[in-house]
């Protein structure tokens, strides 16, 4: 019988594209991974994955036995966490995947607590922008804005229910620079602009009374939103120009006198974000206690 953790190589690295993105998420080192799959394959007399330069598919034979190994491994995995229940406290590795704002403005009022209560659980949290499917990245659960998720999974709110975009600047901006009266404005503004892992560069968009307005900006400066927020808040703060983010995020530094509150009457509301997770009728422990957690978190 093949040993299990040379399947369990093959499932990573088929379900995930190739070596270096399996043993990201494993936590174990690419050429483990590649010399699993080896013995694997010369146990079973047939190649089970493609492998070139740029690129790693399964075979017909091991696409064929990836669709019977997922849901076998996920029994193991479920039968092994049954363990968990006769625990004084549950133990094991959540892995969440959530954006940026979430990890600033959400997962803060969460995770101390959590851990508080459940120290013998290791939360791993994967701060990531780009739009990915849960499961295939190898996390338990994420947090999302009105993102379409797969239907089987189940979404519970988590953070405020109602959030806004802010536009701010610095008083020293606006003395050199004047304010704006209304979003039209704002592209005769230096306005610092952020863009996401994909590469998209979101508009800018304001709202009132029903109008909307949505406004290409130009400027100096472009940061990942995904990594560098904080310095185009810097940034703003040190006069180099308008900008425009969560409300909550820039709240600190308004509230400090360092950045002044532009156009506050066509800030945008939406949605806050929900925690989403599969929604199978077997959850393992780690992820059942932070769902049941985080549904009794007032905001």
């Amino acid at each position: 019988m093949a040993d299990l953790q040379d399947i369990a190589a093959f499932v990573a690295v088929a379900t995930h594209g190739g070596f270096r993105g399996a043993a990201r998420i494993t936590g174990t080192s690419a050429s483990q991974l590649s010399e699993a799959v080896r013995r694997l394959e010369a146990r079973l007399g047939v190649r089970l994955l493609n492998r070139t330069t740029r690129s790693v598919a399964a075979t017909d034979a091991g696409r064929h036995l990836l669709e019977h190994l997922t849901p076998a491994l996920g029994a193991i995995e479920s039968a092994l966490d049954v363990v968990n229940g006769f625990r004084d406290r549950p133990a094991g590795r959540l892995r969440l995947n959530v954006p940026l704002a979430a990890s600033k403005l959400v997962l803060p009022r969460i995770v101390p607590q959590f851990l508080a209560a459940y120290p013998e659980i290791c939360l791993e949290v994967i701060v990531e922008d780009r739009f990915v499917e849960l499961l295939q990245s190898g996390c338990d659960a994420g947090i999302r804005y009105e993102e379409g998720m797969d239907q089987d999974m189940v979404a519970i709110p988590v953070g405020p229910r109602r959030q806004r975009m802010a536009l701010a600047a610095s008083p020293s901006y606006l003395a050199q620079h004047g304010r704006p009266r209304h979003p039209d404005d704002l592209r005769k503004h230096l306005c610092l602009r952020g863009r996401f892992s994909s590469g998209l560069m979101p508009q800018w968009f304001f709202e009132r009374k029903g109008k909307s307005v949505t406004i290409e900006t130009d400027g100096p400066l472009i940061v990942n939103l995904g990594a560098a927020a904080d310095l185009a808040v810097d940034s703003a703060v040190a006069g180099a120009g308008v900008i425009y983010l969560f409300e909550e995020w820039l709240q600190p530094y308004i509230d400090r006198g360092e950045l002044e509150p532009l156009l506050e009457s066509w800030w945008p509301s939406f949605t806050g974000p929900s925690l989403y997770y599969p929604g199978r009728r077997y959850l393992p422990a780690p992820l059942r206690v932070f769902v049941d957690f985080v549904q009794t978190m007032r905001w």
